[in-house]
């Protein structure tokens, strides 16, 4: 068994907040070790949550847990690594293109106008892909999105903010 076949085995974990990415399109998987020891496998999975106190975390641990028991590993540990924060920088560009076919409209750092002495970020409609929208709501389901409203096609949907 190889760090690759560990990765392969993760990408099948999913994000109980956002099931259509898994944790690798996420970005939170920070490393992984395979280390022998006595013939048996240990393995070690460094994860960072998308943001201190984020309560997906434990699940998220079960599901690896889960999964790597599932290809027979019975030594496992898995380590929350808090510094360097995790940055929406840090997904995938697969990951915000499931994003956006999922419904939530995916970060973008370069999707900024300005106001004055203030920058908003001007966000697309993953429905419409109009830039014609307006913030409802600062937080949405989970403090990682925010709410808005398409003003072309109307319709409602989350922000994944960037951070």
């Amino acid at each position: 068994m190889t760090r690759e076949d560990v990765l392969l085995w993760l990408a099948d974990v999913k994000d109980p907040e956002v099931p259509a990415l898994s944790i690798l399109d996420l970005g939170i998987v920070r490393d992984v070790k395979v280390e022998d020891s006595d013939g048996q496998p240990t393995v070690t999975v460094t994860i960072t949550p998308t943001y201190s106190g984020c309560p997906a975390m434990d699940v998220i641990s079960i599901g690896v847990r889960m999964a790597l028991m599932g290809h027979g590993i019975k030594n496992i540990i898995i380590e929350q690594q808090l510094s360097p924060a995790w940055t929406t920088d840090w997904m995938t560009e697969d990951g915000k293109r499931k994003l956006k076919e999922y419904g939530i409209a995916p970060p973008n750092r370069k999707a900024f106008h300005s106001l004055g002495l203030f920058e908003e970020e001007e966000v697309e409609c993953p429905h419409c892909n109009s830039k014609h929208t307006v913030m409802v709501s600062r937080y949405g389901p989970t403090s990682c999105k925010a709410l808005y409203r398409c003003e072309t096609c109307k319709e409602p949907f989350e922000y994944f903010k960037c951070h």
